[in-house]
C-alpha cells in the first residue's frame, strides 16, 4: 500500500490512478471555515464517488501526519521554518496489486466506508485525538 498526496489541483501520482482505493480528506476546525478548501473537497468527493473510490474524513491533519510518520516531535530545527509541512488535506491510498495482495487494515477501512454508506453517511468521519 502506498500513500500519495493530492494537493490543490495538482495530482502527484506516478502510478495507475485506477489503483486508488481510498481518499482521506483531512481538515481541522479552522479548515471548516475555508470556503475554497470546502469547494475543493466537494469536487474531490464528486470525483471519488463517480470513480468508486472510498472517502474518509479525518479531523486532525497534524495527528494524521504523525501516524503517517511524516512529522516527528517538534524539534528546534523544525520550528525555525526549515521545511514546509506536507499538505495532507487530501491523501490518496493506492493498492497496486489489489487482486494479489490484501491488506487487512485497508480492508477494514473499506468495509467501514461501505457500511457507512449503507447507513446514508456517504463520507464517514474519524476523529483522531491528540496524543
Amino acid at each position: 500500500m502506498t500513500l500519495e498526496e493530492f494537493s490543490a489541483g495538482e495530482q502527484k501520482t506516478e502510478s495507475d490512478p485506477d489503483n486508488v482505493v481510498l481518499c482521506l480528506l483531512a481538515a481541522d476546525e479552522d479548515d471548516d471555515r475555508d470556503v475554497a478548501l470546502q469547494i475543493h473537497f466537494t469536487l474531490i468527493q464528486a470525483f471519488c464517488c463517480e470513480n468508486d473510490i472510498n472517502i474518509l474524513r479525518v479531523s486532525n491533519p497534524g495527528r494524521l501526519a504523525e501516524l503517517l510518520l511524516l512529522e516527528t516531535d517538534a524539534s528546534p530545527a523544525a520550528s525555525e521554518g526549515a521545511e514546509q509541512p506536507p499538505d495532507l488535506h487530501c491523501v490518496l491510498v493506492t493498492n497496486p496489486h489489489s487482486s494479489q495482495w490484501k491488506d487487512p487494515a485497508l480492508s477494514q477501512l473499506i468495509c467501514f466506508c461501505r457500511e457507512s454508506r449503507y447507513m446514508d453517511q456517504w463520507v464517514p468521519v474519524i476523529n483522531l485525538p491528540e496524543r
